[in-house]
């Protein structure tokens, strides 16, 4: 009697691990599709703003174009040759300016393309989803990566 009820306990511990395996790659696979899903959702959204980006380049760029030509077409009816002194100051003081704001746009793109992952520890498979998988299998889950898993979040 006392060898089956350890044999029901060997079984029933077996069966627990099996649970609990399993359950670990359950949740492994999840977090490798969210992952999937957050890497096509970042991709689309930098194309996004790449090309309101250039949108807004080729935008700037046909107003900077329309601005010098009507600058010029001003000056010549005045009498003022368009290529040198005062006019060659207003057409650059314009190309500065479109420059100066294709700069500060250029610098906004890189932010919110960098602002696209704020976090290296993101539960994206990374850190702290394997933290999170290891939960169940050993106290090592509950212990170490719990404690790990609370300080990263």
């Amino acid at each position: 009697m006392g060898a089956l009820t350890s044999i029901a306990t060997v079984l029933g511990a077996g069966a627990t691990i099996y649970g609990q395996v399993h359950q670990a790659q359950a949740q492994d696979a999840a977090n490798k599709a969210q992952a999937q899903i957050n890497a096509t959702r970042e991709v689309a959204q930098q194309q996004v703003l790449l090309a309101q980006a250039q949108e807004a380049a080729l935008q700037r760029q046909t107003t900077l174009a329309h601005a010098v030509a009507s600058a010029r077409a001003r000056l010549a009816a005045a009498g003022v040759s368009s290529d040198g002194g005062s006019a060659a100051a207003v057409t650059g003081g314009l190309a500065n300016e479109a420059a100066a704001a294709q700069g500060a746009d250029d610098a906004t793109l890189r932010a919110r393309l960098a602002d696209g992952r704020s976090s290296l520890l993101n539960p994206d498979g990374t850190v702290t989803a394997l933290l999170s998988s290891g939960r169940g299998i050993a106290a090592i889950g509950r212990g170490f990566g719990g404690i790990a898993r609370n300080l990263l979040d």
